[in-house]
């Protein structure tokens, strides 16, 4: 069962078709929309600003999204929060991904389809234009993201919405194994390199 808290008589709300991990934590002004997918001890502290997952977006294990008060942090349309990344008062555009263990910081504005590396640090105000690669500590943009980089992406967010079905319809709590059986199966995915694989593919 989802942790979900009202506060303030305001009510996370999640979507039906939308999972959300039994340990992740929702409170308060948590708006999560259809088709996303929110992950293991993902926070989601609606407690002073409004926090919200727009369809098909996801946020992965480990992840926090807070803000001020009378703030809004928004993930767009398929947008795509790598595991550890802390997202506070930003926005997050349409198709775009923040990479593993990155910051985003109060009012700034990720274009779509834009690509932030893991471990980046992006300060408050950045305003990163449409399809920009974003890289470092302090963050800045190295380039144009290409073509072939937005496929790869659009890709694998492909598959975390598939894995929202799967985990609506599969995932339960269990007693661990004592032993691996024989001829024990393997998840069944379509092909997928991380990005460093797949430029040289």
């Amino acid at each position: 069962m989802v942790k979900v808290y009202e506060l303030n008589g305001i009510t996370p709300v999640v979507h039906p078709t939308a999972y959300v991990h039994p340990t992740a934590v929702l409170i308060g002004d948590v708006i999560i929309g259809p088709r996303c997918y929110v992950g293991p001890l993902a926070s989601i502290r609606g407690d002073f600003g409004r926090l919200i997952l727009e369809e098909g977006a996801n946020l992965q294990d480990g992840c926090v999204m807070h803000g001020f008060p009378g703030a809004d942090t928004v993930v767009e349309a398929d947008g795509h929060i790598g595991h550890g990344a802390v997202l506070h008062g930003c926005r997050i555009g349409r198709n775009a991904l923040v990479g593993m263990n990155s910051v985003v910081m109060d009012n700034a504005v990720i274009g779509a389809e834009s690509i932030v590396a893991a471990m980046s640090f992006v300060k408050a105000n950045m305003d990163v234009p449409p399809r920009s690669m974003v890289v470092g500590t302090p963050a800045r943009i190295i380039r144009q993201v290409s073509e072939a980089e937005i496929n790869w992406k659009t890709s694998g967010t492909s598959q975390y919405h598939e894995l929202a079905v799967r985990s609506l319809a599969t995932m339960r709590e269990v007693d661990a194994l004592e032993e691996v059986e024989p001829d024990r199966q393997r998840m069944q995915w379509e092909s997928s390199l991380p990005l460093h694989l797949h430029k040289n593919a």
